[in-house]
């Protein structure tokens, strides 16, 4: 069977870090603690998350140079307006224990709000011309949102999309018109709330590589050219998930998965998302 090789590779974002969503107090610490240990140099957390000080503590910890580190996190909707994003964002590098972030992006595009992309995405480049972030983009936005967005503060400006993409929701459209743009896409809740993980077809390619369903879903994400954020608390399956990058599927095995698209998205909410694709 022919291979398939990685064609859009992150270009700004690291290809492989680790999430915190859903993670706190010492959970969290321990999690990212181990994460580092065992290899990871990207963190993603949030300011919604509500755990920043904990990341900041447990990369403090760490004894890893924060040069060594990609630290990304995400402006919460009640601090769109221009006077509350850098304030904001301050608060969190005080949290994250650092002088700046590697990238800061906007969580959701909240067009119930009544704040244009255009304001959002000017408050966002202020922060970055303040020295507070190295790079921003944006986070759940559609074409026409990220196309806003590029226009308020040029392509150069957007390092990514992070958006949700599993093998059943893998939202051609918008992954299409990202890559053409040449933005990084970035993949989250890629496991589907570990929805994929018995799927009949991902467990028989599973089988064929003696490799967990987990790390089949992240080597077919990493080889559609998104960077993976997946979160967990085990030291085993951190180091599990990062030998995905290891694993190379066929041209066959990738048409298979692109097959089991079914447009079943996980994460949704009311006057956050916007119109999808």
């Amino acid at each position: 069977m022919s291979q398939t090789t990685l064609s859009h590779t992150p270009k700004i974002i690291p290809a492989f870090g680790v999430g915190t969503f859903r993670l706190s107090g010492q959970t969290v610490i321990d999690s990212i603690k181990t994460a580092l240990d065992v290899g990871y140099r990207a963190v993603d957390t949030a300011q919604i998350y509500g755990n920043e000080a904990e990341v900041g503590q447990a990369i403090g910890e760490s004894h890893i140079h924060r040069n060594d580190l990609f630290i990304t996190t995400k402006i919460w909707t009640e601090h769109y307006r221009a006077d509350k994003l850098i304030p904001s964002l301050k608060d969190s590098l005080q949290k994250l224990r650092t002088d700046a972030v590697n990238l800061t992006l906007i969580h959701w595009p909240a067009p119930s709000l009544g704040i244009s992309v255009a304001e959002l995405m000017q408050n966002l480049l202020e922060a970055k011309q303040q020295g507070l972030t190295e790079h921003i983009g944006i986070s759940n936005f559609n074409i026409d949102l990220t196309q806003q967005a590029i226009d308020a503060v040029g392509i150069e400006n957007i390092a990514t999309n992070q958006i949700e993409l599993s093998p059943y929701l893998q939202n051609h459209q918008l992954v299409n018109y990202l890559q053409s743009k040449h933005i990084d896409v970035t993949s989250y809740m890629t496991l589907a709330y570990g929805k994929v993980l018995n799927d009949p077809i991902l467990s028989d390619i599973a089988k064929n590589h003696q490799a967990s369903t987990a790390q089949i879903v992240l080597a077919w994400a990493l080889q559609e050219g998104f960077a993976v954020i997946p979160s967990s608390t085990k030291r085993e399956h951190l180091m599990a998930n990062l030998k995905a990058q290891d694993i190379q599927l066929t041209h066959e095995e990738i048409q298979l998965i692109r097959q089991l698209e079914c447009n079943r998205r996980e994460v949704n909410p009311e006057n956050l998302a916007p119109i999808w694709d």
